[in-house]
């Protein structure tokens, strides 16, 4: 990942073709998130549909946490968006209530919705 400054001017992190095959860009305005090595399971369902578990994401903003009842159970969440196009584009795992859902603290949902893959993919 290489994250490039100018002056005061931070530029959103990219991933380079060099460091991964595959990865996952912002839909509506191809900002980079997540490298494809960084995804855990493709099995989750967003508000709007399939949605994927990341281990680490970029470009992304943080909201503050809340809780909410998930199809697994109690959670608290923060929102994530997009930080170039601002648009919600899944949510991060906080905190996990029941002891076979903490697996998932600390990691990211994207919804399929906002994301497209790019770089590499079969077509």
């Amino acid at each position: 990942m290489d994250t490039r400054t100018s002056g005061r001017r931070r530029f959103h992190d990219f991933i380079p073709d060099d460091e991964c095959y595959r990865r996952y860009s912002c839909v509506h305005c191809r900002t980079h998130l997540a490298n494809h090595d960084e995804l855990i399971s493709k099995s989750f369902q967003g508000s709007q549909g399939k949605a994927y578990l990341f281990n680490k994401v970029i470009n992304v903003c943080c909201g503050k946490p809340e809780e909410r009842f998930l199809l697994t159970g109690l959670h608290a969440v923060a929102d994530i968006w997009c930080s170039c196009c601002k648009t919600t584009v899944g949510w991060k795992y906080e905190h996990a209530f029941e002891a076979n859902q903490k697996y998932k603290e600390g990691k990211y949902i994207i919804e399929l919705t906002h994301m497209i893959k790019e770089n590499g993919w079969a077509k």
